[in-house]
């Protein structure tokens, strides 16, 4: 859910880079091939590593913080969850011109999850919704019952009202600034969470989602993992599922009204965001976001 970064933050990464960062501070996977793939998303650089491995080096300083966070985290999410996740296995340190902390991952298998495939399935409706109630009920022993760190604290919806607001006016006529300043204002007067802080994925939409063989297999990129209000976490509900989905999901997460209607703006907010930015550069972007923002707005 990062907005995006200014063109000047952005460090040269390439093959031959990477080749040195592995090679120097993980020799015991030098010489392993190395391949980009490519697209990788806005945040960072991910290249396959052998056959098991992948490395991501971030693309912009809103993502440095992802390597470490992981690392402390996933190992420990992973036996409580549902669906597969990043296992790490290291994180570099900058060096050779790269500025920020990388990592190394267990490599996972799978293809992107697309809405042709999993759109009107109340199966994969229901297991993303699983999947969120497991990790919302995650209870390490050594987190406080407030959150007192800043790495896993969310951004509040209203810090995102200057923004939404001017995307508005700037895309009206592209779609409805009417409906979408009244789903906007609906999303930001709706009571806020009220119950003890539970964890959050925090950018879980269709593109961090994995399949294998048409179904869900896994979930990724946990740069935005949180303690607080989840509604962010309902944005799956309009990257991903049709109105019939939708449904199903929102029986079986349990979701209340005022929830339902700030995880609209969460949808609504990063939608209008990347479509703003990416759109016009990318066509894989305007079609998923004209969908995120469409249905939201249907609810």
């Amino acid at each position: 859910m990062s907005t995006a970064p200014t063109a000047d933050t952005r460090p040269d990464i390439d093959a031959a880079l990477v080749r040195r960062l592995v090679d120097s501070q993980f020799p015991q996977w030098a010489g392993l091939p190395l391949k980009l793939l490519d697209p990788a998303g806005s945040d960072h650089v991910i290249y396959r590593l052998g056959e098991e491995l992948s490395v991501r080096l971030p693309r912009h300083d809103g993502a440095i913080g992802q390597a470490r966070k992981e690392f402390e985290w996933l190992p420990r999410l992973a036996p409580h969850l549902p669906l597969a996740i990043p296992m790490p296995v290291g994180v570099g340190e900058p060096d050779l011109g790269y500025p920020w902390p990388w990592a190394v991952s267990r490599w996972l298998d799978g293809e992107v999850a697309t809405v042709d495939a999993l759109a009107d399935s109340s199966a994969a409706a229901v297991q993303l919704a699983q999947f969120l109630t497991a990790l919302q009920r995650f209870a390490p022993e050594d987190m406080p019952a407030e959150n007192t760190r800043d790495d896993l604290t969310g951004q509040p919806l209203s810090d995102r009202d200057g923004a939404t607001r001017a995307a508005i006016a700037q895309l009206d006529g592209v779609f409805d600034a009417t409906a979408m300043a009244e789903l906007w204002d609906a999303a930001l007067s709706a009571p806020g969470w009220d119950r003890s802080p539970v964890w959050f994925h925090g950018d879980f939409h269709t593109g961090n989602l994995l399949t294998v063989e048409g179904r869900l297999s896994a979930v990724i990129d946990f740069g935005g993992l949180g303690i607080g209000d989840p509604a962010s976490d309902l944005m799956i509900a309009f990257t991903l599922m049709s109105v019939v989905g939708r449904a199903a999901f929102r029986d079986a997460l349990g979701v209340d009204d005022a929830t339902w209607t700030r995880g609209r703006g969460w949808a609504l907010a990063t939608g209008l965001n990347a479509y703003v930015h990416y759109a016009a550069v990318n066509p894989r972007v305007a079609a998923q976001t004209t969908r995120q923002i469409t249905e939201a707005l249907i609810g």
